[in-house]
């Protein structure tokens, strides 16, 4: 059962650790997305779901809405540009019609049980509900560190025997109707110290140059000179039906 999570403090402390297992540490560290961060949960904290069911916390999901003609060319950059956009739109008093998915997890543990299908479902009823008749998502493709020199514009396109996508997380998506938009090449980019980024993927980075780390769906650019990492991290958009 899908349920706002100011509804259902009892699992704020469990989702705090079992959800960022997922996701590497470098990718909590957006400076840009930090700046929106904050007015994002006050705004949109509507739009921050847990899903449980015989009341185990299974999954968990949040987003934001805005307002998009529809095109590719009026869709965010990506994951911070659509935080932004939120953000500044709500300001602004514009009416949104939009529901963007930022960020789902489940459990380890729960995975290849239907879980995530479930959770998507329910959100993006819940979004139509609401009156936001597009539903659309900055993914994270799952498989995309096995290939980090791989543009994501050549992965997002290949697919298994039987059509689907070759990356889990698009075929999900894919399987519950949603259709592949663009590519967001641009969708995070992460910028700190050389030590930081020592610290986040427990490498070294003697010299300055490209380096592929784990989790990255792109490579991690040294600049001994200036002792700086940056890291450009894509994503795909998808839309749901």
């Amino acid at each position: 059962m899908l349920i706002p999570a100011s509804d259902a403090p009892q699992y704020d402390e469990e989702a705090a650790v079992r959800f960022a297992e997922g996701w590497p540490e470098f990718i909590f560290h957006d400076a840009e997305a930090s700046i929106w961060n904050a007015r994002r949960s006050q705004y949109f904290a509507d739009w921050e779901f847990y899903y449980a069911v015989n009341d185990r916390l299974l999954a968990g999901c949040w987003g934001v809405t805005l307002a998009w003609d529809g095109t590719v060319a009026d869709l965010p950059d990506g994951y911070t540009d659509a935080l932004g956009r939120s953000v500044t739109s709500y300001e602004a008093g514009v009416v949104p019609n939009t529901f963007v998915l930022m960020a789902a997890a489940v459990l380890a543990g729960e995975q290849s049980r239907g879980v995530a299908g479930a959770l998507i479902t329910a959100v993006r009823d819940r979004a139509v509900a609401a009156g936001l008749t597009q539903v659309i998502a900055p993914l994270r493709p799952t498989w995309k560190p096995r290939y980090p020199l791989t543009p994501i514009e050549t992965y997002m396109a290949w697919t298994r025997p039987d059509g689907l996508p070759l990356d889990p997380w698009l075929r999900t998506h894919t399987r519950l109707g949603a259709t592949v938009l663009a590519p967001a090449p641009t969708s995070q980019t992460i910028k700190a110290s050389v030590a930081d980024w020592e610290s986040w993927t427990k490498m070294s980075f003697p010299s300055t140059g490209p380096y592929v780390i784990p989790a990255g769906l792109s490579v991690l650019e040294i600049d001994r000179s200036t002792d700086t990492g940056t890291y450009v991290e894509p994503n795909i958009w998808v839309r749901h039906a």
